[in-house]
Order: structure tokens, then sequence, then C-alpha cells
């Protein structure tokens, strides 16, 4: 399965997702993770680019929000603990068995 990491350079969340999605590419030989760096307002939309970092599979973005907007900002995903920059590695667990 290929995971695509997307993120633009000014946010530093996408760290986080990049280190949880090693884990889980370590945990399962099928998945493969591409980071790609979005940098403008025209590729944000092109690509569906809810904003940094955002997890996609077949371009398929893995945590949809209702009302997100598409754009170039940091975005912040709830999780059990509270919103955070990054889904929790359960999260992200959960959402590749679903994938």
């Amino acid at each position: 399965m290929d995971i695509t990491l997307l993120y633009f350079e000014d946010c530093p969340n996408w760290k986080v997702a990049e280190e949880r999605l090693a884990v889980i590419a370590a945990e399962r030989p099928d998945v493969t993770v591409v980071r790609h760096l979005v940098e403008t307002q025209e590729e944000a939309k092109r690509l569906g680019f809810l904003g940094s970092p955002s997890i996609q599979v077949h371009g398929i973005d893995l945590f949809p929000q209702p009302g997100a907007q598409v754009g170039l900002t940091c975005r912040r995903y709830p999780t059990p603990g509270g919103h955070e920059g990054a889904p929790t590695l359960e999260q992200l667990r959960a959402a590749f068995t679903g994938a």
C-alpha cells in the first residue's frame, strides 16, 4: 500500500506524522510512505490538501473532516487525548486496516 504524506515546509507537525508513519511501515512490509511537499495554493487545490500533514491512500484523505478547507495551513486532528498535529499511532493503524 502506497501512503502519501502531504505537507508544507513551514508546518512542524508533518515531522511527527512522518515518524509515526515510519513505525507503521516498519510493522507492515506492504506499506511504502512517500513524502510530497505542497508548495502552492494551486497545488493544494489540485491535490485536495486539507492542511499539513495530510495522509492519503490513492488520493483519498484517510482522516476527512467535515468543513475542512483546502490550503497551506497546519492541520489539527482530534485524538483521544485532545487535538494534536498528527493522528496517533493507534488511529493510523486503524485507518490502514480499513484502507
